[in-house]
């Protein structure tokens, strides 16, 4: 097993994989696609293409084709959630937060396949996108981070078949980008999504946290995850699904 760690966007990419060879061209493109993403879309930085936007010394029309076709991305997804998730912060600011990380994370995919590698793992700040196998046989395995110690895992789950991503997310560690609907703080204290890809596992974490047990229903039946949420008295629930999950991740590590 090889690995792979760097720091982006406020926070730590991991990479791991086995099996195929990674050149340091082919690791300095990976890092390369989160640098490209970083560098349009931040907000911390006065310099970036959607700061500018933010500033009013670029107008939305004359932004580029990708930052455009981005926000559309993230309008559509708040129209598919009835407004749960927003690329939009409480002053009007357009803030593409809850799309970018996952977007750049697909991209790095993009090249990992296109070098034939086919089983890695990254991680980038505790949201996951996994191919292939870890091991012989074996299935990836994720942890989730205890919301009252950031230190700590409260579990953790398997990933593999149709489920290769996992997104947490949740009023502690990233409110930034998630606020509450008509409500003055969240039910929902952390969520983790299970889906296919990251885009709609990182979506509809955020979108149930920010809409809490309305959006949490109207995920669930739309879309094919798997869900885990943690409330503000510590209460957890989860789907079928993430239960077999977090049994199918114990079985291996017995």
């Amino acid at each position: 097993m090889h690995r792979h760690v760097f720091s982006i966007m406020g926070t730590s990419v991991s990479l791991s994989w086995r099996g195929a060879e990674l050149t340091r061209d082919d690791l300095a493109e990976v890092e390369a696609r989160f640098v490209d993403f970083d560098d349009r879309y931040s907000l911390y930085r006065d310099d970036t293409e959607l700061s500018r936007v933010a500033q009013g010394t670029l107008a939305l029309v004359d932004a580029s084709e990708e930052l455009r076709t981005t926000y559309a991305l993230a309008l559509d997804w708040r129209d598919r959630t009835s407004g749960a998730f927003s690329p939009h912060r409480p002053d009007g600011t357009i803030d593409l937060s809850g799309v970018v990380k996952a977007l750049a994370m697909d991209a790095a995919a993009a090249i990992l396949r296109s070098r034939e590698c086919r089983n890695w793992c990254l991680n980038v700040g505790g949201d996951i996108l996994v191919a292939g196998q870890a091991g012989d046989g074996a299935a990836w395995v994720v942890g989730i981070v205890d919301p009252d110690d950031r230190a700590a895992l409260l579990t953790s789950a398997s990933l593999g078949g149709a489920r290769l991503a996992c997104a947490t997310s949740g009023s502690a560690e990233r409110g930034d980008h998630i606020w509450a609907l008509g409500a003055p703080s969240p039910e929902f204290v952390q969520v983790s999504v299970i889906a296919a890809d990251i885009v709609t596992a990182d979506v509809l974490a955020t979108a149930i946290v920010a809409g809490g047990s309305v959006s949490l229903d109207v995920a669930t039946r739309s879309w094919p995850i798997d869900v885990m949420t943690v409330d503000v008295a510590g209460q957890i629930r989860m789907s079928p699904g993430f239960a077999e999950a977090m049994s199918a991740a114990a079985s291996l590590s017995v």
